[in-house]
């Protein structure tokens, strides 16, 4: 059973999972810095501030926090579209991948001429 998951762990697949997790969680770190301290303040000057997290709904003892979930909901739109932006620009700065030309397939007269070919060269082995 150790040898089955040293097997698993050591395949390729398995290692990049591990290293995008790891990239992700920096870059995820990257982002929330860009949202927060960048994103945020700028959409802070057009539209005021943009902290519902006092809005609260009270039912008996149990305090429902929505302006939380409002302000959490807000701040994934936010991280989801500057990603976006993110990739978007990364594909324009990388170079495309080179596509391997697809082979051709002969046209009808390049097959009739290699028939006749072959046709010749039959004949002249008689």
């Amino acid at each position: 059973m150790l040898r089955e998951f040293k097997e698993f762990i050591a395949r390729g697949n398995v290692m990049d999972l591990a290293v995008g997790v790891i990239v992700g969680a920096a870059f995820t770190a990257i982002v929330n810095s860009l949202v927060t301290n960048l994103i945020n303040p700028l959409l802070g000057i057009f539209v005021g501030s943009i902290d519902f997290s006092n809005l609260v709904l009270t039912v008996g003892k149990a305090h429902f926090r929505y302006g939380a979930f409002i302000n959490s909901v807000i701040n994934f739109l936010i991280i989801a579209f500057v990603v976006f932006l993110l990739v978007k620009f990364l594909n324009r700065l990388l170079p495309k991948p080179a596509e391997e030309p697809a082979e051709d397939e002969p046209s009808n007269e390049e097959k009739y001429l290699k028939e006749i070919v072959t046709l010749l060269k039959q004949d002249q082995s008689k």
